[in-house]
């Protein structure tokens, strides 16, 4: 039940890259310290927004720059293609800039090289701004602070089809929204069409493991545990649903665009997805449209999961009071409400989410689905955690697919995907 990253508007990145080489870097000891008069310029970065937003962020910079006399801010953004190699350069040769945008996995490394600016420490007057799990997601297992400001989030809900769900005597009303409804109403769906319908098209993420109430990472953050026994009895039951036929045969393979076809022609039943996805069923495919259920995530935890974007300040900056104070600016309350109402992304300060704009609906589909998404962030975490990186979710899918195929037990295949995991961890 991955979120598609195709909830997230192109030009706003959320994928998860790859985790950066070691880093070198000083010690930072001294470089918690951003007290002093807010001047001088900076270089602030972005990952891949100058394209679409380029009058919002000059716009940001002018009033900052009037906000705070003698300031001057350099914006630089990079393309997404080999932003965290780009980043992994900069930090090893000493020219990482001011600010940088960066995602969860980013931070965890310039955090460890002393490069990652800990707000908790320097800035900790603001965390009352930002929600909660926000904040928390630039934390690291085993290291004390938070190493970002949080920036934009994002989610999305789960779309299901009622008529599918009414033709094997479910009620489309009352559509499953945990796990075990989902794999319960997932067998009578797949035995009701004799195998033609299946409820899911995708094999459990690491974001599953979590939102099932499993433990994914033991509390020092040295090694992962999401082979625990509620992960065992979690891959157990996608174990089933893929002998009934319940989780789709291609499932193995399946990208999110697949799923989303899979959805579209009507052989699968659930499917997250985003606004996007409504006005193409309406063009595309008129009957599943007709039928269309909006639900939260599946979550057994009672908490959905957020993808989320940070801005960091770089611990070793010659001018960390304007640094800090730009940081803030770019992430605070007004600053993001205007980027929110130009892309579809959603912001991580508290009280905005209660804004008329995510919780009043107008009859369209877009407002519809910003509403409900909107609505589960405010409690939403982010489950993956910090120091999983690409490597690590390509063994974790590998091995599931052995449990899946039969080729070893549920547990077997965990345990051998957290050990794959635990080295990758060791190396990096």
């Amino acid at each position: 039940m991955h979120i598609s990253r195709r909830a997230v508007a192109a030009a706003a990145v959320l994928a998860t890259v790859l985790p950066l080489s070691a880093c070198g870097g000083g010690s930072g000891s001294d470089s918690s310290d951003a007290s002093g008069k807010v001047e001088g310029k900076i270089t602030f970065q972005t990952w891949n927004l100058q394209a679409n937003f380029k009058d919002y962020f000059n716009g940001v910079i002018a009033d900052f720059e009037k906000k705070y006399p003698g300031t001057e801010v350099k914006w630089v953004d990079r393309p997404g293609e080999g932003y965290a190699d780009k980043i992994s350069a900069d930090a090893a040769g000493g020219t990482l800039p001011d600010v940088v945008n960066v995602s969860p996995d980013l931070v965890a490394p310039l955090a460890k090289a002393g490069l990652a600016l800990d707000l908790d420490k320097a800035a900790p007057q603001y965390r009352k701004e930002y929600l909660d799990g926000a904040w928390k997601s630039h934390q690291i297992p085993g290291t004390e602070g938070t190493y970002a400001f949080p920036w934009y989030l994002n989610t999305g809900p789960m779309f299901y089809n009622k008529r599918l769900f009414k033709d094997a005597g479910l009620d489309p009303q009352k559509p499953p929204t945990t796990y075990d409804e989902v794999f319960a109403d997932g067998l009578k769906l797949a035995e009701k069409s004799h195998g033609k319908v299946a409820t899911l098209a995708n094999v459990p993420t690491i974001e599953d493991f979590g939102r099932y109430g499993g433990q994914l990472m033991n509390k020092e953050g040295t090694g992962f545990a999401f082979n625990d026994a509620k992960g065992v009895e979690l891959l157990t039951h996608y174990k089933e649903l893929y002998d009934a036929k319940a989780l789709d045969p291609q499932a193995l393979t399946a990208t999110p665009e697949s799923s989303g076809h899979k959805f579209l022609t009507e052989s699968v039943a659930m499917n997250p997805g985003s606004a996007l996805d409504l006005a193409n069923f309406k063009k595309q495919a008129p009957s599943l449209y007709k039928n269309i259920g909006i639900t939260d995530q599946v979550s057994s935890t009672g908490k959905a999961n957020m993808y989320v974007m940070g801005v960091m300040v770089n611990a070793q900056s010659k001018r960390k009071p304007a640094a800090v104070a730009f940081a803030h600016y770019v992430t605070d309350a007004t600053r993001q409400m205007e980027f929110a109402k130009q892309v579809a992304i959603f912001p991580s300060t508290a009280g905005s989410l209660d804004d008329p704009y995510f919780t009043k609906e107008d009859g369209t589909d877009e407002t519809r689905v910003r509403v409900a998404a909107a609505k589960s962030l405010k409690t939403a975490v982010n489950y993956t955690p910090v120091l999983f990186s690409e490597q690590m979710k390509t063994e974790l899918r590998n091995q599931i697919a052995k449990a899946l195929q039969g080729k070893q037990s549920p547990k077997e295949a965990l345990d051998n995907a957290v050990k794959a995991c635990d080295r990758l961890l060791q190396q990096s």
